[in-house]
């Protein structure tokens, strides 16, 4: 008995104590050994003498769908990888707490004044393509559904990427937007659930260009030196993203959740962001010059209503079903 204790005994931290677990529900990518997860784990556990555990839950309106089916009885203390157009319905599911404390030093393209979704990073929709093969790439929507080449992109019902490029084509041509879905059908590949299956059948040469980031191009300059990956601009402008984290209502850790996203703002968690993520740090932290000029904001809502949301969707299912 006393043998058991012992080893029981030095299992305790040295405060005698076990140390909480902080659950973290986020996306396939960002839990990759080459994502931000890994170092913003250990940096978060070497501040709170915690365990901060990453559950990856697919894409990003995955995530939500599958906070929703779980309901005030999820095991998640915090959700990473919701967007801005993800907020009208993840505020209606009521399982969100308010931020502890407004956030300092957001440095975003826009205003944001949000009490209960903090942003993380943020960056601009763009189809990316292999510069070596295509030399003159499509500068619209038009003109990509007027070309033989091959795309694939996201489901927006699975992806947050998937959603944002539905609501792209929407605030770009309003009532014109189905004409352009169905000139894109012969364009498409594939729609895939999440970001990681279309970048990579992209790259295993499986499409001429892929629904991701213009920041996209900066990972293979940057991480491989690799300059043939560029980001195609389009007239129209570009849908921008900006992905947030917020705490559960119903975690049993609520001080730790809050320290946690109280960290989000940090150095330590932004300066991780631009070269892992190869997103844009949602502070003033800087980023490499690798990452180019940004395109030209498209025109429209940062944020949409849940049924401007839904009859987007619905739209683009309806041509793509035909």
């Amino acid at each position: 008995m006393k043998t058991s204790l012992l080893a029981a005994a030095l299992c305790l931290p040295f405060g005698g104590a076990m140390a909480e677990t902080l659950t973290v529900y986020t996306y396939d990518s960002f839990v990759a050994d080459w994502g931000p997860g890994p170092q913003i784990k250990a940096a978060f556990e070497a501040e709170c003498g915690c365990t901060l555990n990453f559950v990856s839950a697919g894409d990003g309106a995955a995530v939500l769908s599958r906070l929703r089916l779980e309901g005030a009885h999820s095991g998640a203390d915090v959700v990473l990888g919701l967007d801005n157009s993800l907020l009208a319905q993840a505020r209606a599911t009521g399982l969100f707490a308010p931020l502890a404390k407004a956030p300092e030093g957001l440095a975003l393209p826009v205003a944001w004044a949000d009490d209960t979704f903090l942003p993380y990073d943020w960056g601009y929709l763009a189809f990316v393509y292999d510069n070596t093969t295509l030399s003159t790439p499509p500068d619209s929507f038009a003109a990509l559904a007027a070309s033989d080449l091959s795309i694939v992109i996201e489901d927006p019902r699975a992806s947050t990427p998937g959603l944002g490029l539905v609501l792209w084509v929407k605030a770009a041509y309003g009532d014109g937007a189905a004409g352009i879905w169905q000139g894109l059908t012969d364009n498409i590949v594939t729609v895939t659930k999440g970001w990681s299956e279309a970048y990579g059948m992209f790259l295993n040469g499986e499409a001429d260009m892929v629904l991701s980031y213009t920041t996209s191009p900066a990972y293979h300059l940057i991480a491989e030196g690799d300059a043939s990956k560029s980001a195609a601009r389009f007239s129209e402008g570009h849908y921008m993203q900006v992905e947030v984290a917020a705490k559960l209502a119903g975690s049993a850790h609520q001080a730790l959740a809050d320290d946690f996203l109280a960290f989000i703002t940090s150095d330590a968690f932004q300066s991780i962001i631009p070269e892992t993520n190869w997103m844009y740090p949602a502070t003033h932290t800087p980023v490499p010059e690798g990452f180019g000029p940004m395109p030209t904001p498209v025109e429209g809502p940062l944020t949409v209503s849940d049924a401007d949301r839904k009859a987007a969707v619905d739209e683009w299912v309806s041509v793509l079903s035909r």
